[in-house]
Parts: structure tokens; C-alpha cells; sequence
């Protein structure tokens, strides 16, 4: 696992870096508004299959995916006018809309019925997404039953004497506590929380 340091004098360069790595089909553990998570290029089906080894992940528990804007939300989900409203009240945002997929993505993100997506409101991540201009996954840099983790220290230690592990780190040190994303189905009438 290689680790970046990243400051606000190295912001553009990491961000940069971080794009070719995913073109590249690499896993990135990165920090996000909520906790650190796994990113990798979502249409890139052994980068997918490379964080479920990482996480020690049932296949059957598929990952969350990260957009730049709704309107490449709309390429891989099927939005009503409605269900676009609801998005863009709550994003950019720490929530996870679950939603109708049109299976064009690598298999584990989503179903073949559903997929959840999300805005998030992080400068780095938000400045990947432009520049990679794809879906990245956006799933916590965590052991499967395990707590998020928002340190960059605890991921290191926690992965480097595994055999699947992050490829890079980008090193934001230790984040400001949040939960991980609210999420919420809005494919029925009415929203539903699955997690609060």
C-alpha cells in the first residue's frame, strides 16, 4: 500500500494521481465528508471484485457508487422528475438513494434491480469525480462487519499485513467524526430509511 500525504499546497496534484491510478484499475482508500472509503473506477469489474476481497465482503452485499452530478446518475439509474427533485435537495450529502439501476456498471454495484448512489460533499472526491468523469464506488475502507474507520493511521494497520489491501492511501489524517450516509429508497411512493 502506497501512502500519499495530502495537504491543501498538494491538493491538485494528488488529485490528479488519483485519477490515473483509477484509469489504471487501482483501489484507492480516500477520505470522504462521512469516513474513509474504497474507491475504484465502478465500471471495472476486477477493481470492483479487488474490494470485495479487500473488505472481506459477501458478493451478495452490493457497494454504493459515488457520482460527480445528477445527471450521471441518470445514465446509470432511471430517475423520474420526482425522484430528480428528491436528489437535489439532498445532494451534495451524506445520503444514499437507492434507486431503479440500468445494470451498466461492474457486477456488486447494485443489483440487477437497485443501485445506491450518492453525491458526496468532499473537495477531493468531488475533484476526482470531475476529472475521472465516471462513477467511482464509494464504500467505507473497512473489514466487513467491522466500524468505519476515519483515521488514516488505523487503515494502515489494519490492511498492511493483508494479503488484499489498498493499492494507495491518500493520507488526510485523522477525520471529524461523522456517521456513515443515511440511506434511503426512493424507487415506491414513499421514501423508506434502510439506515439511519
Amino acid at each position: 500500500m502506497i501512502v500519499w500525504k495530502i495537504n491543501p499546497k498538494n491538493f491538485g496534484a494528488i488529485a490528479k494521481k488519483a485519477v490515473l491510478a483509477l484509469q489504471k484499475g487501482k483501489v484507492l482508500a480516500c477520505p470522504t465528508d462521512t469516513v474513509y472509503g474504497l474507491i475504484a473506477d465502478a465500471a471495472n469489474k476486477k477493481a470492483v471484485q479487488k474490494i470485495f476481497q479487500i473488505k472481506g465482503r459477501d458478493i451478495g452485499k452490493p457497494l454504493p457508487v459515488f457520482v460527480k452530478d445528477v445527471a450521471m446518475a441518470k445514465r446509470i439509474a432511471r430517475v423520474s422528475p420526482l425522484q430528480e427533485k428528491y436528489m437535489r435537495e439532498v445532494w451534495p450529502g451524506k445520503v444514499t438513494l437507492i434507486l431503479e439501476s440500468r445494470g451498466l456498471l461492474a457486477k456488486g454495484t447494485g443489483t440487477q434491480e437497485s443501485i445506491g448512489l450518492r453525491i458526496p460533499k468532499h473537495k477531493l472526491v468531488q475533484a476526482i469525480l470531475q476529472k475521472v468523469n465516471k462513477p467511482v464506488t464509494g464504500t467505507s475502507a473497512n473489514l466487513s462487519g467491522e466500524p468505519p474507520l476515519s483515521d488514516s493511521k488505523e487503515i494502515f494497520r489494519k490492511f498492511q499485513n493483508k494479503k488484499s489491501q489498498p493499492d494507495i492511501l491518500i493520507d488526510a489524517g485523522k477525520l471529524s467524526f461523522s456517521k456513515p450516509s443515511k440511506v434511503i429508497d426512493i424507487r415506491g411512493k414513499k421514501p423508506i430509511t434502510i439506515r439511519k
